[in-house]
């Protein structure tokens, strides 16, 4: 059954200059391990293809039960520079919860 992430998980967003990181933390713990064989990079990629213009990298944090997607060339140049309406790219981590993923 596919879902939005939203419904299983919250995210946070961080900048730094061009590099925007994506937590992916889920509700509860028993789903971790769900999401990281639904979430890989690729996907992420392919899910932000017209924002992230970079390489994305997942870290899995199995300690905390979370994931970290950091993504390269992704905000219009960075903070200081961008003329995007989010210079610091914290409504991105929304746009990666609107994903659908099969949990199954």
């Amino acid at each position: 059954m596919k879902r939005k992430l939203y419904e299983v998980a919250h995210s946070r967003a961080g900048d730094k200059g061009d590099v925007l990181m994506l937590s992916l933390i889920p509700y509860e713990e028993k789903l971790y391990e769900p999401l990281c064989n639904a979430v890989t990079a690729e996907r992420v990629k392919h899910h932000l293809r017209h924002i992230v213009k970079g390489e994305v990298v997942r870290y899995e944090m199995p300690n905390i039960s979370a994931l970290q997607f950091v993504c390269q060339n992704a905000l219009l140049g960075g903070v200081t520079t961008s003329l995007g309406m989010d210079t610091h790219g914290k409504t991105l981590s929304y746009a990666l919860l609107e994903m659908e993923v099969d949990l199954e």
